[in-house]
C-alpha cells in the first residue's frame, strides 16, 4: 500500500533541529516535502548528506533575499498543503512570506511555525536552545540525580518531542481540518509549551501528591530502587523498571531479595538504602551475566546498549529498527502500519532547483530569468 501521507505536499524552509525533524517525519510517511535551502548549502555532499533529519526530500536552492526567489516560493505554495518555517517571529513577514501573504495566495494552506518561546509573549524575540526552553517549562528541573544539578536529556524533550513531533501532529490536525472546511491556518508550535505537554503525567502525579520537587526522589526519576539503572562488574549498565507488584516480585526472585525490608515497595523512606543494596548486588556480575539471569523472567529488565550494540541487538535486527542509507546508519521510519508502507530513507543530495521548478510549471525562459536575477545564488 502507498504511504499514509501520500498526496500531501509540504514546503520546508531550511532550518536546524526541530523544523527538519518535522519535515523528516512527514516525508517518512509519504508526504512530498520540498526543502528550500540557501544557495551555499546546495552541494549535498557535505554535512547535509550525512544528516538523517534531511532525508527523503528534494532540495531547491533559493536566495530568499531576492524578490524573484520570494515569488517562486509564493507560486509553489499555491499548490501545497503546508509550509514549515523555524525563524524568529517576524522574519518570514520581513521576507514577504508571512502567513497573511501565503494564506492569501492559498486559503487552504497550513502554515507551521516552529520556535522556542512561541510567536507572542515577552520572550518571543529572545534567542535560546532546547536547554533553555525546557528550563522555563519546568521539565528540565525533573532530570538529574538526587542532590545534583539538572541534567539536560540531550535535546530530545524540547527540539524533537516538544518541538518537531508536536509540530508534525499540529500540522496534520490542521490539514485534516483544512481538507474538511477549505480553510487553512497558522500552527504556532513553541518548544516550551510542547515540553510542558510532555510532562502532563508528572503534573497529574503532583496533583495526587505522588511527585515532589526534589530531583531524584520520585517514582520515575531514579528515586525508586525498582526503577533505575545499575552498573555491572564490567563497567556496563542495566535498567530495571519493575513498577507493578507482579514484576517487582520477579525482580526479588531473580535477585534473591528475601528480607522483609524489600516488602514496602512504595515507601520512599526506604528507597535510598534499597537502591544502595541493589547497586552492590549488580556489581557482582557482568552485564551479560545479568542478561542471562533475567532471561525468561518478567521483571521489566533490559541491558543499556550503546549505539553500536543497539544496531546489532537481535530484537532491533528482527524489527528493522535501524537502516543504512547513503552510508549512514540511522533509525528507520516509525511507527509501522498494518497496511501502508513508510518511505525507505534516501539521503539528501544536490539541489534540483531547475528540475523541480520545471515540474511545477516554470518555463525554461522563467528559470533562465531567475538564474540571471541571482534568485538561486550568483548569476
Amino acid at each position: 500500500m502507498t504511504p499514509p501521507l501520500a498526496g500531501l505536499r509540504i514546503i520546508e524552509i531550511a532550518g536546524i533541529g526541530p523544523g527538519p525533524f518535522c519535515g523528516m517525519m512527514l516525508a517518512d510517511h509519504g508526504a512530498e516535502v520540498i526543502r528550500i535551502g540557501r544557495p551555499d548549502e546546495g552541494g549535498g555532499l557535505s554535512v547535509t548528506a550525512m544528516d538523517p533529519l534531511l532525508r527523503s526530500r528534494r532540495l531547491i536552492s533559493l536566495d530568499l533575499k531576492k524578490p524573484e526567489a520570494v515569488l517562486v516560493v509564493r507560486r509553489l505554495v499555491q499548490s501545497c498543503d503546508g509550509l514549515i518555517e523555524g525563524f524568529r517571529p517576524g522574519v518570514m513577514e520581513r521576507l514577504g512570506l508571512g502567513p497573511e501573504t501565503l494564506l492569501g495566495d492559498n486559503p487552504k494552506l497550513v502554515y507551521g511555525r516552529m520556535t522556542g518561546w512561541g510567536q507572542t509573549g515577552p520572550m518571543a524575540q529572545d534567542p535560546g536552545h532546547d536547554i533553555n526552553y525546557i528550563a522555563l517549562s519546568g521539565a528540565l528541573h525533573a532530570f538529574g540525580p538526587t542532590g545534583g544539578k539538572p541534567v539536560p536529556p540531550i535535546n530530545m524533550v524540547g527540539d524533537f518531542g516538544g518541538g518537531g513531533m508536536m509540530l508534525a501532529f499540529g500540522m496534520l490536525a490542521a490539514i485534516l481540518q483544512a481538507q474538511a472546511t477549505g480553510r487553512g491556518q497558522v500552527v504556532d508550535c513553541a518548544m516550551t509549551e510542547g515540553s510542558a505537554v510532555l510532562m502532563s503525567m508528572i503534573w497529574g502525579f503532583r496533583a495526587m501528591g505522588r511527585w515532589g520537587n526534589a530531583r531524584g526522589t520520585n517514582l520515575l526519576d531514579s528515586g525508586a530502587h525498582f526503577y533505575d539503572t545499575y552498573e555491572t562488574a564490567d563497567g556496563k549498565w542495566v535498567s530495571i523498571g519493575s513498577i507493578e507488584p507482579q514484576f517487582y516480585a520477579v525482580l526479588r526472585k531473580v535477585m534473591a531479595l528475601d528480607g522483609v525490608e524489600w516488602d514496602p515497595q512504595f515507601a520512599p523512606a526506604v528507597w535510598p538504602s534499597l537502591t544502595a543494596e541493589l547497586a552492590q548486588r549488580f556489581k557482582r556480575g557482568t552485564r551479560d551475566e545479568w542478561v542471562a539471569a533475567f532471561a525468561g523472567h518478567e521483571a521489566c529488565f533490559a541491558p543499556v546498549l550503546d549505539f553500536d550494540e543497539a544496531t546489532a541487538h537481535p530484537h532491533n535486527l528482527a524489527r528493522g529498527t535501524f537502516v543504512e542509507a547513503g552510508g549512514v546508519v540511522q533509525p528507520a521510519p516509525a511507527p509501522r502500519y498494518s497496511m501502508s508502507s513508510t518511505v525507505p530513507p534516501e539521503m539528501a543530495g544536490e539541489a534540483e532547483t531547475d528540475a523541480i521548478l520545471a515540474e511545477n510549471g516554470f518555463s525554461e525562459e522563467e528559470i533562465a530569468a531567475l538564474h540571471e536575477a541571482g534568485a538561486m545564488g550568483k548569476a
